[in-house]
Formats: structure tokens, C-alpha cells, sequence
């Protein structure tokens, strides 16, 4: 999980600098159709087609997941990575909250609205956050938490294979976009070995890690690991990107983990949805 997790954070980097040269749209095209290659020659989803019931959760969950990514890279655009994750937690955070029903989870619902309080207006290295950017990394979360609630429905209707066809459905509704704001730029032998590389470390890699790791981990583990993803991202922007963020920033990213781990450690970890969240 936690090498998954900096393999994320990797490509994250990664994607981030190629942002400027080809624009959201088009690294997220890069990504999603990429990973959706190497998923379809690992698994080849053909043999295993979605029946007419299954048709509409999957597709749900394809779009949930193309506009996840698309919305994540266009907050990673004018905002640090630590902070881009840590609004985006927001997302599954609101889905263990909203299915609990435990008193105690009121004091992990404070400890996210503090963090978001500390992140949202406050400046980093003395330049105020840009608002579409924060507006952007809470879309993203709002996106994670459909992706999570169809994903688990997909996983229930279709299987494994499920999560290979809406990724393919994810690259086909995103592809467009991306080509016509990119066009021939995302071929270039300057992008498109960096699109290589963010599909291996954003998805292939990170997927298979915690498929391995989620067969191991007790659901309260896997929660309180999955809750590290914000620090890991704060101290990958700083590493890679050169990303500082304010001490009370950091006191936010810890204020969401604290409920992340809280909320998300006592969640039931399925095996059936298929790929986490790093798709």
C-alpha cells in the first residue's frame, strides 16, 4: 500500500509537469487510454461483456471515474499536490460519514471540517490558493465519492472485468476532449513517454500493489493506511515538485487524516469493485 501510494504521488509529479505542455484534458487522455490499453491486454475485458442490466451502473461508474481524473488535473494545474489530495479526500470521507451511524463518527466529521477550514483560505509560500483550483480538488472529491458508490455496484453487477470497462468507457469520454485541445502534441516523443510513465505509476502499478495488499489487510488497516495518501502527497510535491505549504496547512492535511482514519478505518474493504481510487 505505501509503495503504491508514492507511485501514485510519482505520477501524480509527473502529470503535473506535463499539464503546462498538453492541458488537463489532454493528460488525463494520456493516462486514461494508456492504462486502459494495458488493462485490456493484461485482462481482456472482451471475453467478458456487461450484460443490459449491468449497462448503466458500469457506465455511471466509467464517467465517475474519466471525470474524476479530468477535474483532479485541472485543480493540480494552480494548486500544490498535498492540498489538491487532501479537498479530494473530502469524497470518500462524505460516503463512510453518510453510511455511519455512530456518535463518534460526529467527532471525525469535525476533524474534516476543521482541516477543511485550515486548507480552503489560507495562503501557501504567500500567494493565496487559487478558488477554481480548490473548486476543481472538491469536484474531484465529489467525483470520488460517485466513483466509489457506482464502483461498488458495477463490482456487484459485473465483477473484476468491471472496473477494465469503465476505464475503457472513462479514456472514450475523455479521449476527445483531450485530442482536440492537444491534437498531435500527445504523440510528440517529448509527451507522449511521460503519458507512458504516468499510466504505469498513476494506474497499472498502484492497482496491482493494492489488489496484492487488499487481500492481506484487515479493513481497519487498509483504511488507516489508505488515510496516509494526503501527507504522502504533501511531501511528494515538496520532493519532486518543490511544492511548500504552510504549517497550518499542514495542520489541515493532518485534521482530514485524523478523520480519515476514524471514519474510513472501520469501512468493509471489497474486493469485488475493482481498482482503488489511484485508477
Amino acid at each position: 500500500m505505501l509503495v503504491a501510494m508514492l507511485s501514485f504521488q510519482a505520477g501524480a509529479s509527473i502529470a503535473k509537469s506535463v499539464i503546462p505542455l498538453v492541458g488537463s484534458p489532454g493528460t488525463t487522455t494520456l493516462r486514461l487510454a494508456i492504462s486502459a490499453l494495458i488493462l485490456c491486454v493484461v485482462q481482456r475485458p472482451w471475453r467478458a461483456v456487461p450484460s443490459r442490466s449491468a449497462v448503466p451502473v458500469v457506465l455511471a461508474y466509467g464517467i465517475a471515474l474519466g471525470t474524476m481524473n479530468f477535474v483532479f488535473y485541472l485543480a493540480l494545474k494552480t494548486i500544490p499536490l498535498g492540498i489538491a489530495v487532501g479537498l479530494e479526500f473530502t469524497g470518500p470521507l462524505a460516503v463512510a460519514l453518510a453510511s455511519s451511524r455512530r456518535r463518534v463518527d460526529l467527532v471525525w466529521l469535525a476533524f474534516a471540517v476543521a482541516g477543511l477550514l485550515c486548507l480552503v483560505p489560507i495562503r501557501t509560500a504567500g500567494v493565496r490558493l487559487d478558488p477554481a483550483g480548490v473548486g476543481w480538488a472538491l469536484a474531484a472529491g465529489a467525483c470520488w465519492a460517485l466513483y466509489i458508490i457506482y464502483g461498488q455496484k458495477a463490482g456487484r453487477a459485473h465483477g473484476s472485468t468491471a472496473a477494465t470497462w469503465g476505464l475503457l468507457i472513462a479514456a472514450i469520454v475523455i479521449a476527445p476532449i483531450g485530442v482536440w485541445q492537444a491534437g498531435g502534441a500527445l504523440l510528440s516523443k517529448e509527451i507522449l513517454p511521460r503519458g507512458v510513465a504516468i499510466a504505469i505509476l498513476s494506474s497499472a502499478l498502484p492497482y496491482s500493489l493494492e489488489m496484492t495488499a487488499l487481500r492481506r489487510l484487515t479493513a481497519r488497516l487498509y483504511g488507516t493506511l489508505m488515510s496516509l495518501e494526503p501527507a504522502v502527497a504533501a511531501l511528494a510535491g515538496l520532493a519532486l515538485l518543490q511544492e511548500r505549504i504552510s504549517p497550518l496547512q499542514w495542520l489541515g492535511i493532518a485534521a482530514v487524516m485524523i478523520a480519515s482514519v476514524g471514519a474510513l478505518g472501520h469501512e468493509q474493504v471489497g474486493t469485488d469493485q475493482g481498482p482503488g481510487p489511484q485508477i
